[in-house]
């Protein structure tokens, strides 16, 4: 596994793009100032990874916190998603124009498949093809893939996806699944570490926290790097998102890290992607 630097180090994906493997997650940011202050503030902090979708209402919030920012866009790694009602090949290409246009940019870094909508997921994915190939996204991924999933789309990918974006935390482990994507060559990344909040009342994590001097979430988003998941903590208050990426002056132990995985009880707090109705 890459070694663990700081808050803009990399993990690389199997085409050789770099990304980022601490980020900003804007799920449920509110569009205008409050995810505008969010990216400004992430950025100034050294964050180089921003991940937003179209479902989430607030791509026009994040492109204008990135040209705010004094940090030039190449710099940064951009991720969006197609959602499920845009899928298909067609409109796909169309949703991904109609992001790059709400962001103002000239390309994405990354655009997931959200969510894998029966009938449509083979379709959308050689639209993100076509998009690789055209170079107007430098990799695509996709999100909440099961192995059948992605087993099912690599009988007719060309491309390989680079990234799987999943639901992640010590409750929600999927090491099977984290093992055919390292098989793969696929990168592992989490959404949801916090378990929704859940993650501040288990014991584990305050005992580990007393121990190391770190935050419950310090050492969560800290386990996550250490398995090799990149990880996108979502925030909007200015001291959570410097707080979060204090993770980089401290390592868990392979006990401490073995303890946590110990608490896998397959519980999902999301939607479960072989049974969604959305």
């Amino acid at each position: 596994m890459s070694s663990i630097t700081d808050i803009k180090g990399t993990f690389t994906l199997h085409n050789g793009v770099k990304m980022p493997y601490f980020g900003l997650g804007v799920y449920l940011s509110e569009d205008g100032r409050e995810v505008i202050n969010a990216i400004k503030w992430s950025l100034e902090a050294g964050y180089r990874h921003i991940d937003t979708a179209s479902i989430y209402n607030n791509e026009i919030g994040v492109g204008a916190g990135i040209k705010e920012s004094d940090v030039p866009r190449e710099d940064i790694f951009v991720v969006s998603k197609v959602w499920n009602s845009d899928q298909g090949y067609d409109n796909t290409l169309k949703a991904f124009d109609k992001s790059l246009k709400r962001l103002d940019l000239d390309y994405l870094d990354l655009y997931l498949v959200h969510w894998p909508v029966t009938g449509k997921y083979k379709d959308t994915w050689k639209a993100l093809e076509y998009l690789y190939e055209q170079k107007r996204v430098r990799a695509i991924g996709v999100s909440n893939f099961m192995q059948h999933h992605l087993e099912d789309l690599l009988n007719t990918a060309n491309t390989v996806p680079m990234v799987n974006q999943m639901e992640f935390h010590p409750y929600l482990v999927q090491q099977n699944l984290l093992d055919f994507c390292a098989a793969k060559n696929i990168q592992y990344e989490a959404w949801s570490p916090m378990m929704q909040g859940r993650i501040f009342g288990i014991d584990a994590f305050k005992e580990l926290a007393a121990n190391y001097n770190k935050t419950i979430a310090q050492i969560v988003l800290r386990w996550n790097l250490q398995k090799g998941v990149i990880t996108i903590p979502k925030s909007s208050k200015r001291e959570r998102i410097v707080a979060n990426a204090d993770i980089f002056d401290f390592e868990l132990s392979p006990e401490d890290l073995a303890k946590l995985d110990s608490l896998d009880r397959r519980q999902r707090f999301g939607p479960d992607p072989n049974n969604f109705d959305f």
